[in-house]
C-alpha cells in the first residue's frame, strides 16, 4: 500500500468545507490536520482519551461529559485516518501516532503530567507514550488493550502484498469494517449507534487505506515486552475489560496482570470490547474514583 486509494463507498473528499460540520477544533501538526476537542472546567485535571483503531473522537462523548461534571477536563481526538483528521499517505505506524499525540498535547498546553486513558489499540499508543524518556503520566488506564495475541497472522501478511492489499481495500474494505464493528458491542442498539458514529467519516477518500495500513504497519500483536516495560515504569495503572470482549479476548487478562501488575483491575459484566461506548457512566465512575485515588484523595 505504497499509495493511497479510494475504496468502494468512499464518496466524500475531506477538506476544509467538509470539516465545517464537525464540532471541536482543528490543528495542523507535522503529519497533517488533527481534529480534537478540549472541554471541561478550567483548572480541572486533564484526562487524555486515546482512541482505538477505528473510532473518531465522538466515541468518548458520554464518558467525557460525566468526567466534566466531576470537575475534570478532557482532550479527545481522532487519530490520523479516522474521523475528520487527515488521511495521511504513508506508514500508519507507532511513530506516526506517537508524534500526533505528543504534538497535540503541546498544542493544548499540557505542561503538567496528565491522566492517560487508552482503549484497544489506543492502549498500545498510551503505553508507548507513557514509557518514553522524560514522560510520566499521573495515571494510566487501559480498556480492553490490544497487543497480546501471538505475532503473525494471515491479515498483515496479505496486506504486505501491495496489489492484493489494494484490491482487498477497494472492494472489500467497508464490508470487513462493518463485520468488525458488529463484534465490538453486545446489543443491536449499540451496534446501530456505533455504525452511525464510525460510518460517516469512513466515507472520506483514503479511510480504508488508512485502516488497512495501520493493520499492516502498527505492531498490534506480540507486545508483551511493552506491557512488561510499562509495569516497571511505576505509573499508577488501572485495567478495565468487558466480560464478553470478542476483539481483545478477556482470556488475556491474566497475562496483563502478570506483565503489568496493575493497581486496579475491573471486569465489566455483560459488556463487549467497547466498554466506554456501551457503559459510559460506569466507565466514568471507575475513572473518577481511580484518578482521585492516584492524586492522594484530593478532589478531582
Amino acid at each position: 500500500m505504497s499509495r493511497a486509494y479510494v475504496a468502494k463507498g468512499e464518496d466524500l473528499v475531506l477538506d476544509e468545507r467538509a470539516r465545517t460540520v464537525a464540532r471541536g477544533s482543528f490543528v495542523t501538526l507535522s503529519d497533517g490536520v488533527t481534529h480534537y476537542e478540549l472541554v471541561g472546567p478550567d483548572g480541572g485535571p486533564l484526562v487524555l482519551l486515546v482512541p482505538g483503531i477505528t473510532i473518531p473522537l465522538g466515541y468518548w462523548d458520554a464518558v467525557a461529559a460525566d468526567l466534566h461534571a466531576r470537575g475534570m477536563r478532557t482532550v479527545a481526538y481522532s487519530a490520523y485516518g479516522r474521523g475528520w483528521s487527515d488521511r495521511v499517505e504513508g506508514r500508519y505506524d507507532q511513530a506516526l501516532f506517537l508524534r500526533q499525540l505528543s504534538e497535540l498535547l503541546d498544542v493544548v498546553g499540557a505542561a503538567d503530567p496528565v491522566h492517560v486513558v487508552g482503549t484497544s489499540m489506543g492502549g498500545l499508543i498510551a503505553m508507548a507514550y507513557a514509557t518514553q524518556d522524560g514522560v510520566k503520566p499521573l495515571s494510566l488506564t487501559l480498556i480492553g488493550p490490544a497487543g497480546l495475541t501471538e505475532r503473525g497472522g494471515l491479515g498483515p501478511r496479505l496486506l504486505s502484498i501491495d496489489p492484493l492489499a489494494r484490491i482487498m481495500g477497494k472492494f472489500l474494505g467497508h464490508k470487513a469494517l462493518g463485520r468488525h464493528l458488529s463484534h465490538n458491542v453486545r446489543s443491536s442498539e449499540a451496534t446501530e449507534r456505533l455504525l452511525r458514529l464510525v460510518g460517516e467519516p469512513y466515507r472520506f477518500h483514503g479511510s480504508i487505506y488508512a485502516l488497512l495500513s495501520t493493520i499492516r504497519d502498527y505492531p498490534l500483536t506480540g507486545q508483551q515486552e511493552l506491557f512488561r516495560r510499562t509495569g516497571r515504569a511505576g505509573i499508577p495503572t488501572m485495567v478495565v475489560w468487558g466480560e464478553n470482549d470478542q476483539v481483545t479476548p478477556i482470556e488475556h487478562l491474566e497475562t496483563v496482570r502478570e506483565l503489568l501488575s496493575p493497581d486496579e483491575c475491573h471486569v465489566v459484566p455483560d459488556r463487549g470490547h467497547m466498554v466506554p461506548f456501551e457503559d459510559p457512566h460506569g466507565t466514568a465512575r471507575l475513572l473518577a474514583a481511580f484518578l482521585q485515588r492516584t492524586t492522594g484523595g484530593r478532589p478531582t
